[in-house]
């Protein structure tokens, strides 16, 4: 798709990035659901198994996060300032690096996946079933970061269309891969969790074909060449240099995760198990504002190319309020039907209770999640990734540990204090990434 978006209605202009990256975000979501749908069927352990592995998947994603990061505001920036063979290169580099990271990773992280599970303090049953998981989903991490790449190339150029097709076979394949992978249908050896981690890693992989096919047929704004794959330390670097933060800030969100995963095992596996479900429900109000996030960052970064900083101001505030609009909607039915959704994938009645609680509590921080996720996304697009790194440390770690640790016990709330942590962070952040943004500095960022 080639379409300029330094021009003509900046609504339109949003819905057009925007519709397919939430279509394609609940897509990706609803990758995650299905698996934890068809894994709930093993038992609580299994959903435990799989709710921690992802924590620690996350962490190992932070990096490719950083580079995405870069790659997004780069390539957005040089197609705003019509100059494609950049952009080209940007991409090409990209894909280079994410390559020797997610190898490197792989190796790292297989041998350390059982002591890693061990660390969260998963208990015996769990470590048996989560290892396998692991280790697959790392062997199998090269497609899922060339993936995770070759969609923030197109949508930086602004095609959000293809990356959705793209999910939309991904997904299909997951769901029937799924069934017949972990139970053993279809001529298939029963491999249960493991099942589950060889069917994603089968059908990403066929979507990083599809995109390399788009990329290299060019028919979108950028057009990968053979001749050009040679590595560019230069370009690597102004990349690295923009993604750096934004790495920094997601490992931070990671690990946070990992010790808030910690704090909840102290109340056994169901509360895990619980904790797991309410992540993927929640994640599922998230989409439509990661959409518009995204959308977010391609206009601000190509609008900023193409010399028009308070258009790119507008765009980023237009996203913003149709994010809370929907998150703020979604949040009320999250809020009245809660007990639904979590008995959804899993009827045992103390893990419908603990989910419960917990999209109760933080869906009344959803509003403030919008902000802090759109603006924050739109600064990213300018290429100001300290600002919301320096944002994200004081919201999650001078607050939401801290009150995880200590409303659990002191004031005597349980499991449901580590919710009411997340709540106050989620406010926080907001507020702090919206105070930064009208500043207005960003629009000073440069990319190279």
């Amino acid at each position: 798709m080639r379409k300029d978006l330094t021009r003509g209605s900046i609504v339109r202009n949003i819905w057009t990035l925007a519709t397919p990256m939430m279509f394609g975000n609940i897509l990706q979501t609803a990758f995650n659901i299905v698996d934890m749908i068809w894994v709930g069927r093993l038992g609580s352990a299994a959903i435990a198994a799989v709710a921690m592995s992802g924590s620690i998947l996350m962490i190992i994603m932070t990096m490719i996060i950083g580079i995405a990061t870069g790659t997004i505001a780069m390539v957005a920036r040089f197609i705003g300032a019509k100059e494609n063979e950049k952009a080209n290169n940007v991409a090409m580099q990209s894909l280079i690096l994410s390559g020797v990271a997610s190898s490197l990773l792989a190796i790292v992280g297989f041998g350390l996946a059982e002591e890693m599970l061990k660390l969260l303090g998963a208990k015996p049953e769990v470590v048996l079933l989560g290892t396998g998981y692991l280790r697959i989903l790392l062997v199998g991490g090269v497609v899922m970061f060339l993936l995770f790449l070759t969609e923030a190339i197109l949508r930086g150029a602004g095609d959000a269309f293809t990356p959705m097709i793209i999910l939309i076979v991904a997904t299909v394949l997951n769901a029937i891969l799924d069934p017949l992978m972990i139970f053993g249908h279809g001529g298939f050896p029963r491999m249960g969790v493991n099942g589950a981690a060889l069917a994603t890693v089968i059908s990403r992989g066929i979507g990083v074909v599809i995109a390399f096919h788009v990329l290299f047929r060019g028919s979108s704004h950028i057009h990968l060449q053979l001749r050009n794959l040679k590595v560019n330390f230069s370009l690597m670097w102004r990349m690295t240099r923009i993604g750096i933060p934004s790495s920094v800030q997601m490992s931070l969100r990671s690990l946070m995760g990992v010790i808030l995963m910690a704090i909840v095992a102290r109340y056994g596996t169901y509360a895990v198990a619980a904790y797991g479900i309410g992540l993927r429900i929640m994640m599922l109000v998230l989409m439509p504002a990661f959409g518009l996030a995204a959308a977010a960052a391609t206009l601000v970064g190509q609008n900023l190319g193409a010399q028009k900083a308070e258009r790119a101001h507008y765009s980023a505030w237009a996203a913003t309020r149709f994010a809370m609009l929907i998150m703020g909607g979604v949040g009320i039915l999250f809020f009245l039907f809660a007990s639904n959704l979590v008995s959804f994938f899993n009827s045992n009645p103390q893990v419908v209770e603990i989910g419960t609680r917990y999209l109760k509590i933080t869906s009344a921080g959803y509003l403030f999640i919008a902000l802090g996720i759109v603006l924050g996304r739109a600064l990213n697009g300018a290429g100001d990734t300290v600002s919301p790194m320096v944002i994200t440390f004081i919201s999650l770690w001078c607050l939401q540990i801290p009150l995880a640790l200590l409303l659990p016990e002191s004031f005597h709330l349980g499991v449901s204090g580590v919710w009411w942590a997340a709540l106050a962070a989620s406010v926080i952040h907001g507020i702090m990434i919206t105070g930064w943004f009208q500043r207005g500095k960003w629009k000073l960022a440069e990319t190279n």
